[in-house]
């Protein structure tokens, strides 16, 4: 039997998909119109093996694939809809689709003012830098994916929106950095996915990285969805094994190699292929570390999630991050409140052994850093949130515990409010950097500073 192989559908193609035909024509219509806006792509086994036909528009993988006209505000999506399927003009579209992505906020917490470094005051524009011991690096060939999850916050690289694309074309400037900052320990290679490029392209990036001048560098990180979307590039694909020994080349090395696994549903870990990719990746002696973000119509359920995590820790993989859903793109159709977030991941530890509650969450990554919902509490009669930074643009906010109002309605941490009568949080008025001015409360908004200077490589 031949191996399976990957078949993508975009706007363009989707109507040659045999499921095309079980939609209404209000969801058709949606799909073709949302889709000027968002970035759309499925694939066969998605189509095939995690939908299931039965339940849509209300199934989980279906919403986390297909766009919906909720996912856009009614006048909005009126408007659009007569520009796309009645006067279809095209710079008429182009124009409106720009306006509305650009109130979408395209990159939150400062991805391009704050997280780029610079050399010699230019921008590397594959590269981020937002906490000392992380880098984040771009490659151009791995900037899609098998396909597009709708709550992305990273849509801005698949949509033609050049201004606000990460992508670097080689390693030389990444390598170059790197020696000149020995606090880095990992490099996180992300995009849209690096696991689209094929195996040799993928080590014309890592094997740079095992060079004896980068021994600071102990963990190397590859970003993917991979695992879940199509896990036939770890089984069956015509370079799987070559892929496999990839691994084994970083891990024999003496780092780790690290695949950060994004899964969102239970559903996407019960194929057998899905399990055996896990299998095979933990068993090059790389891990496996599963994360992804709590997401409203697509998986609220807490058993979800204690199966994922369960089946994940059977198979060798470690539970490891659970992400409120950032404050960007078609948010409001996604967003759950704080509360209800941290009720949820409360829930699913409870169900799990000791060996799954290596997960961490609610996670919001907000301007500041890594912030977690600890939990609810009433201190001297006040309600409030328990926070704390799991990782910070400032080290020494690490750890570190503060209290927020407790607010039912809340979905990300600018909503919140100090408690105790304080009128700001301490990380926003210490270690700021020196070039951002201070603004009257909350995070630094993304608007203003992208009016401030450019920031310097240590605060990236």
């Amino acid at each position: 039997m031949s191996n399976p192989k990957f078949k993508p559908y975009t706007r363009q193609s989707i109507r040659q998909a045999r499921q095309w035909q079980w939609l209404p024509p209000d969801q058709q219509e949606a799909v073709q119109v949302v889709s000027h806006v968002m970035p759309f792509r499925t694939n066969e086994y998605v189509m095939e093996q995690l939908i299931d036909w039965s339940r849509v528009p209300d199934d989980p993988i279906y919403r986390l694939t297909f766009p919906h006209r909720d996912m856009l505000p009614i006048e909005e999506y009126r408007t659009l809809r007569d520009l796309v399927m009645v006067k279809q003009d095209d710079a008429a579209i182009a124009a409106y689709v720009h306006q509305i992505r650009m109130r979408m906020n395209p990159h939150p917490a400062g991805q391009m003012t704050h997280n780029v470094p610079r050399v010699n005051d230019a921008p590397l524009r594959g590269l981020q830098h937002k906490y000392n011991e992380t880098v984040l690096f771009f490659p151009s060939s791995g900037q899609t994916c098998h396909a597009y999850c709708t709550f992305c916050f990273r849509w801005p690289q698949f949509v033609g929106m050049e201004d606000m694309k990460f992508d670097a074309k080689e390693t030389g400037e990444l390598v170059s950095y790197l020696k000149n900052h020995k606090e880095v320990t990992d490099v996180l290679i992300t995009g849209g996915d690096p696991m689209i490029m094929n195996t040799r392209s993928l080590a014309d990036f890592i094997e740079p990285l095992l060079a004896p001048e980068l021994e600071h560098i102990q963990n190397i990180r590859i970003g993917t969805k991979s695992v879940a979307y199509w896990p036939q590039r770890f089984v069956t694909d015509r370079d799987a094994d070559d892929l496999l020994r990839l691994f084994e080349k970083v891990v024999a090395a003496g780092k780790n190699m690290a695949i950060m696994g994004h899964y969102n549903h239970a559903v996407e870990l019960r194929q057998d292929i899905a399990q055996k990719a896990v299998k095979r990746i933990v068993g090059t002696g790389a891990t496996l570390r599963m994360q992804g973000p709590l997401i409203r119509h697509i998986n609220e359920d807490p058993h979800s999630w204690a199966e994922l995590w369960r089946t994940g820790v059977r198979l060798g993989a470690i539970p490891y991050y659970m992400f409120v859903e950032r404050d960007t793109g078609p948010r409001e159709y996604f967003q759950l409140p704080l509360a209800r977030a941290h009720e949820i991941f409360q829930q699913a530890y409870q169900m799990v052994s000791g060996l799954a509650r290596t997960v961490r969450g609610p996670s919001m990554s907000a301007f500041p850093g890594k912030v977690v919902i600890d939990g609810v509490a009433n201190i001297g009669g006040e309600k409030v949130f328990a926070l704390q930074f799991l990782q910070a643009r400032n080290p020494d906010w690490v750890r570190k515990p503060f209290y927020a109002k407790y607010d039912p309605e809340a979905t990300w941490l600018d909503h919140l409010k100090p408690a105790f009568g304080q009128e700001r949080f301490f990380f926003e008025t210490e270690g700021q950097p020196h070039h951002v001015a201070p603004v009257e409360r909350k995070v630094i908004p993304i608007g203003s500073a992208r009016e401030g200077c450019a920031p310097h490589s240590n605060a990236a």
